[in-house]
């Protein structure tokens, strides 16, 4: 954790961008490569483009995935996302969406978790302020959630 997420008890939760071949399995061979070393994908967004594909994933053990990536020359970069819980599910977006928007955050991309940690419906987010972010949201009611609270 950095020393201001740290500071300020902002959780942090790491999303790998994954380079994939245009191909047929290239997820698949990640994905088999990550559950050999029981690391759980916890969840997923494609990018694709004629040539590529972007793999945009959280999984369960962020530091043993960055270092299977790195031995087996899988391109990849990582940014820190802000994961939120929906209480009432679905209907709750428009309330997250409403207190970013307060507080003038901007979303740059969003999908949802596959697991449901603690029961409940779960968001991650890519913002341009993290910190800003996680104080208004939990101000608002809802809590955010950090890597222990996801992982196994």
């Amino acid at each position: 954790m950095t020393a201001t997420a740290e500071k300020l008890n902002t959780p942090r939760v790491r999303q790998f961008s994954v380079f994939l071949q245009n191909k047929v399995g290239a997820l698949l061979d990640v994905v088999k490569l990550l559950n050999e070393k029981n690391i759980v994908v916890l969840a997923v967004s494609i990018v694709d483009s004629s040539e590529s594909a972007i793999g945009r994933l959280i999984v369960s053990d962020p530091e043993l995935a960055a270092e299977l990536f790195h031995k087996h020359d899988i391109s990849f970069g990582e940014c820190d996302m802000v994961l939120v819980e929906l209480n009432e599910g679905a209907c709750d977006l428009a309330c997250v969406l409403a207190a970013l928007l307060m507080a003038e955050v901007n979303v740059f991309f969003s999908y949802p978790l596959l697991t449901r940690p603690r029961g409940l419906a779960v968001l991650a987010l890519h913002l341009d302020d993290n910190e800003c972010a996680t104080n208004v949201l939990r101000g608002e009611g809802f809590a955010t959630l950090a890597q222990g609270d996801i992982s196994r």
